[in-house]
């Protein structure tokens, strides 16, 4: 079996691929800079809880990582459909506490269309509306 790297051949696939890999370059910051990247969520740990770190190595830089990189070194359009999807769910709970918790301030508006960005992408190209 040979290995290569699927460079994207269309505009459409293009769009698929930045949104990929902005996700691993979050992915990475998250790895390599919890606590930066907790700040820049306007987040924090508890002093007594240093370990909570790992929550966001694990589950936040893993799930960008894992999903990113499949997306761009297996260019399939259902995994870029799954990119997608994830980003738009995650809009969608942004959404959501911003009408049920009162959290409608500049900073989650500009979140927000920055996730709903990156889901349109993928999305757009998996379901064939950019070629």
């Amino acid at each position: 079996m040979e290995l290569s790297f699927p460079w994207p051949m269309s505009q459409g696939e293009w769009l698929a691929w930045i949104s990929a890999a902005a996700t691993v370059l979050l992915g990475v910051f998250f790895l390599f800079a919890g606590g930066t990247g907790l700040k820049a969520l306007r987040l924090q740990t508890a002093p007594t809880y240093p370990q909570a770190l790992a929550e966001v190595r694990g589950r936040v830089a893993g799930f960008y990582l894992g999903l990113g990189l499949s997306a761009i070194l297996l260019a399939q359009p259902l995994i870029y459909m799954a990119l997608g999807f994830s980003w738009a769910f995650t809009a969608f709970g942004r959404l959501v506490s911003m009408l049920s918790d009162g959290g409608g301030r500049l900073y989650n508006l500009v979140l927000l269309v920055v996730e709903v960005v990156l889901a349109a992408l993928p999305l757009l190209f998996a379901f064939g509306l950019i070629a």
